[in-house]
């Protein structure tokens, strides 16, 4: 199992930057692609970032330019710096990891619980 734990959230006026990070315990070494979503209230989960075990990123549209997601995985983290945030950008922001969880390759997905990002304007 893998288990995440987020933090690095908070409020924020339009303009400013946040950086969120993101760390994993457990089997981690089974950990292939990480990555951040987004859900704002009444709103589905949405794809922020990912960035795999190769460093390979993709972006969602709306924050390309802006956000960018890193990895360490000497230290088992993933952090997403977030610049330029407008008030669009709040949200719970969510920490997901996908890993191995059979010999035959098997993936699941595993999330942390979240955490608040408020961009006032």
């Amino acid at each position: 199992q893998v288990q995440l734990v987020e933090s690095g959230g908070g409020l924020v006026q339009a303009g400013g930057s946040l950086r969120l990070s993101c760390a994993a315990s457990g089997r981690t070494d089974t950990i292939v692609t990480m990555g951040w979503y987004r859900q704002a209230p009444g709103k589905p989960r949405d794809l922020v970032a990912t960035i795999s075990d190769i460093d390979t990123t993709t972006y969602a549209t709306s924050v390309k330019g802006r956000f960018t997601i890193s990895r360490d995985n000497a230290k088992n983290t993933v952090d997403l710096q977030m610049n330029a945030l407008k008030p669009q950008d709040t949200a719970v922001y969510h920490c997901k990891a996908t890993h191995v969880v059979t010999a035959e390759g098997a993936r699941i997905d595993s999330w942390g619980q979240g955490t608040q990002v408020t961009v006032s304007s």
